[in-house]
């Protein structure tokens, strides 16, 4: 029955790869050389030395000899599944793509990468754990290796201490690669294995970032720890949303795969070596935050039918319909969704209305009232027609608010706003949920997201004053059945699935 249920898969694999093979995008002139990627399905040998010898085969039939084809190799693919990722011009790469034990050929692309109370919010308080629940039947995830594919791991974080843990289990078969700031003594009892892939990509396109396993962009460590982080008490951001952060999982072990970079992104070559090198390894889990629509990466079902469960982002490009990403039948595909904490904001207005936003703000702006400026939607054409210095900007128009993600317009616009001399910005946006871009771009400029409801409030009272005032007060802090929750968050993708419209995607969400 197993073998049944796996060709089954491997047909529908089949049928899906030669669709993307047909769709492959961004030919380039022969004399150019890409980094194809070569998939060939099942390995034909149990032995990884005689698969990668395989490859070496292949690749002289088209280059002349064994030694290009050592050379022009990149990555191999050879636990897992079989293929190659290797250095072919486009002439070189289609005559591959002509034989006949050759599934699909493809340039490697690359795609972008996709708190302290949310697991209580869940019932799965680790202080105080239901005796029946979840976390406690699950045992707060001991031994269990998740693999967590990003942009690697900044080791030295408390979140990844590993004070009371055991030895690593004997079934682990991976290893800690070494690298720039990155030594064996970073890997330990919490973090067992840590690897990292550069090849193939442009060397430009990773300066300034570590070559090695260690994080220089931050999204590795904070899914790592989201995922399996060992408890941190008194955390908090400069005293908001203080308590206790954990991972879900936190007596799991991680297995760090670094194959994104902060310029570079996800290169696909990159990601097939991780989710290869991760079945090689033993990992339980597979978490993956990182992908795009029409963008499928379909050699994870090898993980799937080896008994790892593997877990994707449904994407950060919401609340726009069709736009979920990692839409696989064979994944589970997670939604973000906001739970029941909120940083309400005072903005009180010039004739002693008050507004109530969301930020991030722990420090008093000046005592007094500051001018207030509608700046609309806040392009750089919209804002030089207005007097925007020194004063707080509103930031709303409603067919680019209804129509364009707040994740892409409000960093344009909070930019827009201090380029043109701003003190702060209000921003209509569909949600709270994008608080995190307050202390990524903000840099000392106030700002702080309302709801369609209260900018219309604010336009009006600006339209309605020759001198429009307001006043900003210090963010608070509220936690419980007074804030709305659970809603999906505004940037999360939706479905339908373009590729899979009869499925239900995404599978579930989480905070």
């Amino acid at each position: 029955m197993g073998y049944q249920h796996l060709l089954s898969s491997m047909l529908l694999l089949l049928i899906l790869s030669s669709f993307i093979q047909m769709a492959a995008l961004g030919r380039t002139p022969s004399s150019t050389k890409l980094l194809y990627i070569v998939y060939l399905g099942e390995r034909q040998h149990e032995d990884p030395d005689l698969v990668t010898a395989s490859h070496h085969h292949m690749l002289s039939s088209v280059l002349g000899s064994k030694e290009e084809a050592v050379s022009s190799i990149v990555y191999s693919y050879k636990h897992g599944f079989s293929g190659f990722a290797a250095m072919l011009t486009e002439s070189q790469a289609d005559k591959i793509a002509e034989m006949p034990e050759v599934i699909s050929v493809n340039p490697s692309r690359s795609v972008p990468l996709l708190t302290t109370r949310s697991w209580d919010y869940l019932d799965l308080g680790y202080e105080q754990p239901q005796p029946t629940g979840l976390l406690v039947r699950g045992n707060f995830g001991d031994d269990i290796i998740i693999g967590v594919v990003d942009t690697g791991i900044w080791p030295e974080s408390r979140s990844f201490d590993d004070h009371g843990y055991g030895p690593v289990p004997s079934r682990w078969k991976g290893t800690c690669e070494v690298g720039q700031n990155f030594t064996v003594n970073h890997c330990n009892r919490k973090i067992i294995g840590a690897r990292w892939y550069a090849g193939g990509v442009d060397p430009s396109l990773i300066e300034g970032g570590y070559q090695s396993p260690r994080d220089s962009e931050g999204h590795g460590t904070h899914t790592a720890s989201t995922a399996a982080g060992s408890l941190v008490t008194d955390a908090s951001f400069h005293g908001l949303g203080a308590g206790t952060a954990r991972g879900g999982a936190p007596r799991a072990r991680l297995a760090i795969y670094k194959a994104c970079w902060a310029k570079a992104g996800c290169p696909d070559a990159a990601v097939l070596k991780a989710i290869d090198d991760a079945i090689h390894d033993g990992v339980d889990i597979l978490s993956l935050s990182l992908g795009g629509v029409l963008h499928p990466y379909f050699a994870s079902i090898h993980a799937v039918a080896k008994g790892i469960t593997v877990i994707f982002a449904g994407g950060n490009d919401g609340p726009v319909t069709q736009t979920i990403a990692n839409d696989m039948p064979w994944v589970i595909t997670v939604a973000a969704s906001t739970i029941d904490r909120s940083f309400p904001t005072l903005l009180t207005l010039g004739d002693n209305q008050t507004v109530v936003g969301q930020s991030l703000l722990y420090e008093s702006m000046d005592e007094g009232f500051t001018k207030l400026a509608y700046g609309g939607s806040c392009s750089r054409d919209a804002l030089n027609s207005s007097d925007v210095v020194g004063k707080i900007v509103l930031c709303y128009e409603l067919a680019i608010a209804s129509s364009t993600p707040p994740k892409r317009h409000f960093p344009l616009a909070a930019i827009n706003v201090q380029e043109a001399g701003g003190k702060g910005i209000i921003f209509a946006q569909y949600s709270a949920s994008i608080l995190h871009y307050i202390d990524e771009i903000c840099n000392g400029t106030v700002c702080v997201f309302v709801d369609y409801e209260m900018a219309t409030l604010m336009s009006i009272y600006a339209e309605s004053t020759r001198s429009p005032l307001g006043k900003v007060s210090p963010t608070q802090d509220m936690v419980g059945s007074g804030v709305m929750s659970p809603r999906v968050a505004a940037f999360s993708s939706r479905g339908p699935s373009i590729l899979f419209p009869d499925l239900v995607k995404p599978d579930i969400t989480a905070p």
